[in-house]
């Protein structure tokens, strides 16, 4: 893409200068398709080197890596996979793993025990039904253990080329302020949005808005006021306004902090995380959820035993 063309992430766009979307008549399906289809050509500007934020070098490793991101950070996986990958690198090796020794491994990224029985479940599968490697469909993905509609659409878009639409917390959040769907249900927003926007974007369209929302569209206080696609949003105003004040909300290489791969593909323009620091010099960690004093995790709807990536 020439660099003329791309558009810095907190660079808004000319109509975004000086004034929102205003209120006015109810807009068309036709009109949000047309809105939907721009807000995507300019996050392609804004996030030219948009990706998939989990380290992998396998279809087994981005499968076992997005079940180890359910309730937790990218982050934390990428620093809890190296060493888990090194013993454990193929899905026949997963399968004799030890329960406890993998428990043990897997720990930072929390409800270790739930993740383990799905490695473990998952990899068995893959070596007795699949000859050893991860199958490449919906259909034959979402049989394995702890995989639902989310990670295979994972998996078939990043290490197939099978696109699909990634339908996790931040993408869910966005399409609704965006206004392209009120739907809640996951496979309900994933129907939705494939309905407005050709196959071929799915899998870049999923990395981009999720993307956005990482940085600049929080949950609790988007950055508003530093947002490249205000001038497209309807939900404009629901966050800080300000410019300055906005830009201090922003995160990971738009505020200036490491990305969340510790091996981050070429052309990104941030740092590469850290790794986890030697047992013992981890600095102190709130425990999340069940982290510790392993408790059941709450399936996702629709999507099996899958949990929800942050």
């Amino acid at each position: 893409m020439a660099e003329s063309k791309v558009r810095k992430a907190t660079e808004p766009t000319p109509a975004a200068k000086t004034v929102a979307v205003k209120a006015k008549k109810p807009e068309s399906q036709l009109a949000m398709v047309r809105r939907a289809r721009k807000i995507n050509r300019e996050l392609a500007l804004l996030y030219p080197y948009a990706h998939p934020e989990l380290d992998f070098e396998s279809p087994f490793e981005l499968l076992v890596a997005t079940v180890l991101s359910a309730q937790t950070t990218d982050l934390r996986v990428n620093q809890t996979t190296p060493a888990l990958f090194a013993k454990y690198p193929t899905p026949v090796a997963m399968a004799g793993a030890n329960p406890e020794e993998l428990e043990e491994l897997i720990r930072p990224t929390g409800f270790f025990r739930n993740k383990a029985k799905s490695l473990l479940g998952l990899s068995t599968m893959i070596r007795d039904e699949f000859g050893g490697e991860v199958p490449g469909t919906l259909e034959q993905l979402v049989r394995l253990p702890g995989v639902g509609r989310k990670t295979a659409n994972v998996v078939l878009g990043n290490a197939f080329g099978v696109p699909g639409i990634t339908v996790d917390t931040h993408f869910g959040r966005l399409v609704r302020r965006f206004g392209w769907t009120q739907e809640e249900d996951p496979v309900a927003v994933e129907t939705a949005v494939a309905e407005i926007f050709p196959k071929s974007e799915w899998t870049m369209l999923s990395h981009r808005v999720i993307f956005h929302g990482r940085r600049v569209c929080h949950a609790r206080k988007p950055a508003c006021g530093a947002c490249g696609i205000a001038s497209l949003c309807p939900s404009y105003g629901a966050g800080e306004t300000d410019p300055e004040k906005a830009r201090a909300l922003l995160k990971y290489e738009l505020g200036g902090q490491p990305g969340q791969r510790l091996r981050p593909p070429a052309g990104f323009p941030g740092r590469a995380a850290p790794p986890a620091q030697p047992q013992g010099q981890e600095q102190p960690q709130a425990p999340e959820q069940g982290q510790g004093q392993e408790q059941p995790q709450a399936p996702e709807q629709g999507q099996g035993q899958e949990g929800e990536r942050e």
